[in-house]
């Protein structure tokens, strides 16, 4: 199993934090987010390399990072050749272009370089393997109006499959909300085309999960430990707090 780490946007609501260096490598108690991350990908045996997905403005900085960098995963930086915010190729543009640029012919694990939580990887992965099928993180935040207007909200069934996927709704239907953490099958990436020449911009994971849990099976490993989308200076203050409070 391959897993992509998406490191490829440009950061804007950050500025200017941001304007010179990447989210992911952006520190939280003391360590770069994406070292967070990767710490949670070394807990699945199965992955045996992790392409590090970024984009020409910032791959300099990456390879500045990972030259420094120890673990015991086998890693690799991959430049999408894109200079800004408006030629970004979009997350679903970003996992189709690894898919093709590395020749991945695998399973794969995608999660987003600004994620940062503390749910097991591994319980993830058993409950991918268990299911079969495609899996979405869906953080449970127990307040359905928490959601509105600001993430992607699934329902799921008893089996925990997914069979609604709305993006943003005004008025959500469960209080599920869509993380950037997935396990995709081999067989669902072919299905990476089809939703990129339907969407046009392929910039959001959410098109493509509603796009697949439409015509398969996908499903949603529902967590309720603490999560956080890095996507505001207060998240990012929040995230900081938090992350050295449990330390």
């Amino acid at each position: 199993m391959k897993a992509i780490v998406l490191a490829a946007g440009y950061g804007t609501r950050l500025y200017p934090i941001t304007k010179d260096n990447p989210k992911p490598l952006i520190k939280i108690a003391g360590k770069p987010i994406i070292e967070h991350i990767l710490e949670r990908i070394v807990e699945i045996p199965a992955v045996n390399e992790v392409v590090i997905v970024t984009n020409n403005k910032f791959f300099p900085k990456f390879g500045e990072w990972l030259g420094s960098y120890r673990s015991g995963l086998k890693i690799r930086l991959l430049n999408d050749l894109t200079n800004s915010n408006d030629d970004r190729l979009g997350a679903i543009g970003d996992i189709d272009f690894a898919v093709k640029a590395e020749g991945i012919d695998d399973d794969i694990l995608v999660i987003a370089g600004d994620n940062l939580f503390e749910f097991s990887l591994l319980s993830m992965y058993r409950f991918f393997m268990q299911k079969k099928s495609s899996v979405v993180a869906l953080y449970d935040l127990g307040d359905r109006s928490l959601l509105a207007g600001k993430l992607g909200v699934a329902q799921v069934d008893d089996e925990f499959r997914v069979v609604d996927f709305e993006e943003k709704p005004a008025i959500p239907k469960t209080s599920l909300a869509s993380t950037a953490c997935y396990f995709f099958t081999k067989g669902h990436l072919e299905e990476l085309e089809g939703c990129i020449r339907q969407n046009h911009k392929p910039d959001n994971l959410g098109d493509f999960i509603k796009w697949l849990s439409s015509r398969s099976h996908v499903y949603g490993f529902v967590f309720s430990e603490k999560w956080f989308d890095i996507g505001s200076h207060d998240q990012l203050r929040d995230a900081d707090i938090h992350w050295r409070a449990g330390k």
